[in-house]
């Protein structure tokens, strides 16, 4: 990541402001256009700055699709959710699972710009590749933290393999959402998370 692509150490607050409202712009856009169909020259009309300021933190396309990618890694797993509490069991999971749903029925099957969008177009981009791979290994840290609490309370026998247990889960939204969107309707995304939450009560200890 180059250094302007994440906020100087001595941004004033006013800085601090401008930066995120090109961050915001590129990413309202992004999800319209995509990042192929989103220049900067669109971000800088969008954002309501001036050349000199968009390449004052962000002195190149790439630099701002990073800070983008940074941003919604950030974000929670389902947008427009707030970050939801410790999915430690197995009604916080479904709740979760719940709650992507929703969101996809409320959006339509319309785009967003999300980790998982952002993925789907940039995965041969070497470039913006590690920033994508963290943002999406934060989310199964999340996953992960939740299921370990489970086996130590004993809701899941101890030889689960909670690595693959969060990867089934993050795959099943990701997966979901995609096809969901293909295809506008919830149905693969229900499907999808309803499996992975079986699969994961498959994993309770047995009587």
């Amino acid at each position: 990541m180059t250094e302007s692509s994440a906020p100087p150490q001595r941004l004033t607050r006013k800085g601090q402001a401008t930066r995120e409202r090109i961050v915001q712009a590129a990413t309202d856009l992004i999800a319209v256009h995509g990042v192929a169909g989103t220049s900067t020259e669109d971000v800088r009309r969008a954002a309501g700055v001036s050349g000199s300021q968009l390449y004052h933190y962000f002195d190149s396309k790439q630099a701002l699709i990073r800070a983008v990618i940074t941003r919604q890694a950030d974000a929670p797993p389902i947008p427009g959710q707030p970050m939801m509490g410790a999915l430690d069991s197995f009604d916080a999971l479904r709740a979760w699972a719940d709650a992507a749903i929703e969101r996809q029925e409320q959006n339509g099957g319309r785009g967003e710009c999300t980790l998982g969008s952002l993925a789907a177009e940039l995965s041969a981009d070497e470039e913006s590749h590690e920033e994508l791979n963290q943002g999406f290994l934060r989310w199964q840290a999340l996953l992960l933290d939740g299921l370990g609490a489970m086996r130590d309370r004993g809701e899941l026998r101890a030889e689960a393999d909670l690595d693959k247990l969060s990867l089934v889960l993050l795959t099943a939204l990701q997966g979901g959402a995609l096809l969901s969107q293909t295809m506008r309707n919830t149905q693969p995304m229900r499907a999808s998370l309803d499996a992975a939450l079986a699969y994961i009560r498959s994993f309770t200890p047995r009587p």
